[in-house]
C-alpha cells in the first residue's frame, strides 16, 4: 500500500460513513425508522471497520512495523 492508496481508502471509509447518515435520514421517510437502521448498518460497520484498519495500520507505520511506501518511491 502506498499513501495515495491509504488517502483513497480514508476518502472511501468517510464516504460509507456519510451515505450511512443520507440512508438513515432519507430512508425514514420512506421505509420507516427501523428498516432504516438496518439498512444504513453494513454501510456504517464497512466504514467504521475501515477507519480501525487504517488507524491499526497508520500507527504500524508511525511504529516503524509496517511501512507505508511513498508514492514516488522516495524515502
Amino acid at each position: 500500500m502506498d499513501r495515495q492508496d491509504f488517502v483513497t481508502y480514508a476518502v472511501v471509509a468517510i464516504g460509507l460513513v456519510v451515505l450511512s447518515f443520507f440512508v438513515r435520514g432519507f430512508g425514514g421517510f420512506v421505509i420507516g425508522s427501523d428498516a432504516a437502521d438496518l439498512a444504513r448498518a453494513p454501510f456504517l460497520f464497512a466504514g467504521f471497520g475501515l477507519v480501525v484498519y487504517l488507524f491499526v495500520r497508520a500507527t504500524l507505520d508511525w511504529l516503524g512495523l509496517w511501512r507505508i511506501d511513498p508514492v514516488d518511491g522516495s524515502e
